[in-house]
């Protein structure tokens, strides 16, 4: 009997052994793959950014549609089982279900200072409206974001009046929606409508046949923003009332024209120079950030102020700094260059403060 009971506990001990070793192994074996599929993430994430970066919004509906239908999926099959595992979760009887919404809407949320925020959501394409009572052009262009003029060029409107009932087309910005033709390409189309080129890389849900020449495809929509036909003076876009009144925290971080000022879809400014000059730093700080990207920003620097502000400098020729290194007020660290997602020498200047891109202009002098 002892030596039966002694076997037995020897048979346990080895079997716990190999329980013991077996699980040691499988946790090294699913180790070693996690950390190799790290290794070769962070190696390669870079192209993916890079080129998400370059056709950003591009993939924007894409990404929704499949996210909505996978969401739908996951649901329809879990629905049975979280019926079967909560009886009561789903009531059989909907008429003596009361919705949590019902019991919701009972609350007074003025009583905790809670108040509802409506986001703006971008807009990609053209959409039809239809006027009513009351509508004037003035009142629809505003409600949509766009000038009076984008909407008549829109619609081929003479007069200042419409119709109750008359559908018109929005374009999603200020300026002209076109079809392109043989032989255009984005340089010639903002010749023509009186724009820079660089106003339509920018826009977001433009796409383009080739990325490194910007070529389009014939017969694709291109949203041309600031664009005016032919036969109508250019608009002259002024600087916003804050530019003549910043803080004076941050210095210009070059000369040259401004291209582009801070819109919904580029919160940044474009400052353009031939001569292609040298980029100072607009404020001390570190660099957090050196980057050499085939798209999106191409060669661009981050530097650190502090206080959660970050300014970024993108499509530079060439970098002077590295990330770690500290960079004075006024510091060349860069030179201003064409790399990215660019038409021309041009510096993209953002600003960020705690983490979200915010319009520049209140911080510079």
């Amino acid at each position: 009997m002892w030596y039966s009971f002694s076997g037995m506990k020897k048979t346990i001990d080895i079997l716990r052994e190999d329980i013991v070793l077996w699980s040691w192994g499988w946790y090294r074996y699913i180790e070693r793959k996690l950390r190799r599929f790290g290794v070769r993430f962070e190696r390669n994430k870079d192209i993916l950014v890079g080129v998400l970066m370059a056709r950003r919004g591009s993939y924007q509906r894409p990404f929704l549609h499949i996210s909505l239908t996978f969401l739908v999926i996951v649901g329809v099959a879990s629905a049975p089982i979280l019926a079967n595992a909560y009886p009561g979760a789903i009531p059989s009887n909907l008429n003596d279900f009361t919705p949590p919404s019902a019991v919701a809407m009972s609350l007074d949320f003025s009583e905790y200072g809670v108040q509802t925020q409506v986001s703006e959501k971008p807009r990609d394409q053209v959409i039809a409206y239809v006027v009513q009572q009351g509508d004037t052009l003035g009142h629809i262009a505003e409600k949509f974001g766009v000038s009076v003029d984008t909407i008549k060029w829109a619609n081929d409107i003479k007069r200042d009046s419409l119709s109750i009932g008359q559908e018109i087309k929005i374009p999603p910005v200020t300026g002209i929606v076109l079809k392109v033709r043989e032989g255009e390409t984005v340089y010639t189309i903002a010749k023509k409508y009186k724009t820079d080129a660089q106003k339509i890389v920018n826009f977001p849900f433009n796409d383009f046949a080739d990325l490194d020449t910007f070529a389009l495809n014939i017969g694709q929509t291109l949203i041309v923003p600031d664009g005016v036909p032919p036969a109508v003076p250019r608009i002259v876009i002024p600087a916003p009332p804050v530019f003549a009144g910043g803080s004076g925290q941050l210095l210009w971080p070059a000369g040259g024209i401004i291209t582009q000022y801070p819109v919904w879809y580029h919160m940044a400014l474009d400052i353009a120079n031939s001569a292609a000059p040298g980029i100072a730093a607009a404020e001390s700080g570190v660099v957090s950030s050196v980057q050499y990207m085939q798209w999106g920003y191409g060669h661009h620097a981050m530097i650190d102020h502090g206080g959660g502000l970050v300014t970024l400098y993108a499509h530079l020729s060439e970098i002077y700094v590295k990330s770690g290194d500290k960079a004075a007020r006024g510091q060349i660290i860069g030179k201003m260059g064409s790399t990215g997602r660019s038409t021309g020498a041009h510096l993209h200047f953002e600003v960020r403060k705690n983490g979200v891109i915010v319009n520049p202009l209140p911080f510079l002098k």
